[in-house]
């Protein structure tokens, strides 16, 4: 009866619209978010997410998603990641669509032949943005919310550089679909910052990659979000049109060396590769690759399971609430 009444306590319209018992989501995390992390993370009582893009095939997604549903019997979602370079990524999303999933995310590129493809279906669709006009477009595409990422997240950014708490308030004004904040949300008082930002529930990204069940991540990775602080991240490929966020490394410098001599894609590819990232976050060759992360880093101090950090998140949540009631 406790677990019942503190659920209900974190009712909003993204519970509501995703079925899960507390707002918060987990972000897409090319190259790591697969079953484990995603059960993990819906079995906590939010919502888990397999990262579509980063596996090779429609016959290797439906196993991940099928792995994953034999370990929850809670509502996941599947990223879809589909700003790379023209690469197709239909016959991934009718794959998954196929697999009755709950709900479906698109970051990265145009979201609007992605949230045709969908429509008329009952798979709920989220779009992640950086900028109020990318929300308020994404609602008129037929989105059911947005997840707003300020500049303090990690991986890609906006371009504008608007940081969370400017940025939340901004689109929460602006559309009628329910918002997620998302950058440097990590801990029950993110959780309550976003919700009197006005937004609903908050995408967490970094913050999941630090978590036992997140099993593709090499320790190197985990320890040194766990030892890093906030001063710990560049943000390189700005000179693309693409910023990112990653750990600064003897990598990232050279990635920054070669935007600052006005390198191009060309230049730079095979140093933002996929391969130079998996270097670093699957094998732990830190000097020879790069690894996204956000702000939040600085308020990243162990590697707990995922049930513990939301137990965490939710009773920090609660003793702030209950201090605001007095």
């Amino acid at each position: 009866m406790k677990r019942e009444l503190r659920s209900l306590k974190w009712k909003t319209r993204v519970t509501d619209l995703l079925g899960i018992q507390y707002p918060i989501v987990q972000g897409g995390l090319a190259h790591l978010a697969y079953a484990d992390l995603a059960a993990a993370v819906s079995n906590a009582g939010g919502l888990g997410q397999v990262t579509a893009m980063s596996l090779d095939n429609p016959e290797q997604l439906t196993d991940e998603i099928r792995k994953t549903k034999s370990l929850t019997d809670k509502p996941f979602g599947v990223n879809f990641a589909i700003g790379q370079h023209g690469r197709p990524y239909e016959h991934m999303l009718e794959a998954a669509l196929k697999e009755d999933i709950a709900a479906v995310s698109v970051t990265g590129g145009n979201p609007a032949p992605f949230l045709d493809y969908v429509k008329g279906t009952q798979v709920k669709k989220l779009v992640l943005v950086a900028a109020r006009r990318q929300a308020m477009k994404a609602e008129q595409l037929g989105a059911d919310a947005v997840m707003v990422v300020g500049q303090e997240g990690g991986g890609h950014l906006g371009r504008d550089d608007i940081g969370t708490s400017v940025l939340i308030p901004q689109v929460v004004d602006s559309v009628n679909i329910p918002v997620i904040a998302s950058g440097g949300f990590g801990d029950g008082r993110g959780l309550m910052a976003a919700l009197a930002l006005g937004a609903e529930g908050i995408e967490m990204g970094t913050r999941f990659i630090a978590v036992k069940e997140c099993v593709h991540a090499h320790e190197l990775y985990k320890n040194a979000l766990v030892s890093g602080t906030e001063n710990d991240t560049v943000v390189i490929k700005r000179s693309i049109g693409a910023p990112a966020r990653v750990i600064a490394n003897s990598w990232t410098d050279k990635i920054l060396e070669i935007e600052k001599e006005n390198g191009g894609y060309e230049q730079l590819k095979d140093y933002i590769s996929g391969k130079a990232n998996q270097r670093y976050i699957h094998d732990g060759v830190e000097g020879e690759g790069f690894a996204w992360a956000g702000q939040v880093m600085g308020l990243i101090h162990d590697v707990p399971s995922t049930a513990e950090l939301f137990s965490r998140i939710i009773d920090q949540a609660e003793a702030i609430r209950s201090k605001w009631a007095d």
